[in-house]
């Protein structure tokens, strides 16, 4: 695909928004624009997930879930590009939920959920999901702090990767191929230093991971 001039909108969290880098210009959103030429649209929220929260939480923006988002993004988009999933590993009180589920409420229904959403406001345009990176608990059954064990970051991503390939939507992988593992401390220390976020530097691998993909398709 060629991206110059092609309208690309960016539905996320806050590696989306761009925590972890030093100015705006080196978010990878920015940077594809840049590199492109393409109109990059910026959806990104910190904290956001893709479920539905039960309690409010304590930052209120946290509970604009990634459902009712997706239905005010811009129509005319060229690609819709999804990266979320992380904080609903982390925190948040929706139950992970079953492959079954068709409601917001559990993480895996709000995958399906989201997914329909997209097909069907997005016919003609190019969808893709990111995977959520690696992150320093991943192996941890309770995210951040949650109050009672729910999966590892795996599971998550191994549900995503099932509803996605249902729906015939393409995962660009970047858990299994962006290097980006903070459990390497040389690679903590230069790309995701808090062992979430990337750096600038971080944020370029995504970049030119994101525009391989969209280029070959």
């Amino acid at each position: 695909m060629e991206l110059k001039n092609k309208k690309i909108v960016f539905l996320g969290d806050s590696i989306t928004e761009g925590v972890g880098t030093t100015t705006p210009e080196y978010r990878f959103v920015d940077r594809i624009a840049a590199t492109t030429g393409a109109k990059c649209v910026n959806y990104g929220i910190s904290g956001t997930r893709f479920a539905k929260q039960t309690k409010p939480s304590d930052t209120p923006t946290f509970d604009l879930d990634f459902c009712q988002r997706a239905l005010e993004m811009d129509k005319d988009a060229d690609v819709v590009i999804v990266f979320g999933g992380t904080n609903d590993f982390g925190h948040g009180d929706a139950p992970f939920g079953v492959f079954a589920d068709r409601t917001p409420d559990t993480f895996c229904g709000a995958c399906h959920t989201l997914c329909r959403e997209l097909l069907e406001t997005y016919p003609d345009s190019e969808i893709a999901f990111i995977s959520p990176l690696h992150r320093d608990n991943e192996d941890s059954v309770i995210g951040d702090n949650k109050p009672a064990p729910v999966g590892t970051l795996k599971d998550y991503i191994t549900a995503m990767r099932e509803i996605l390939t249902y729906y015939s939507i393409p995962v660009i992988d970047l858990y299994a191929e962006s290097k980006l593992q903070p459990h390497v401390p040389v690679i903590k220390e230069k790309f995701m230093p808090d062992g979430l976020h990337p750096s600038d530097a971080g944020n370029e691998i995504l970049a030119k991971r994101i525009i391989a993909y969209l280029k070959a398709l």
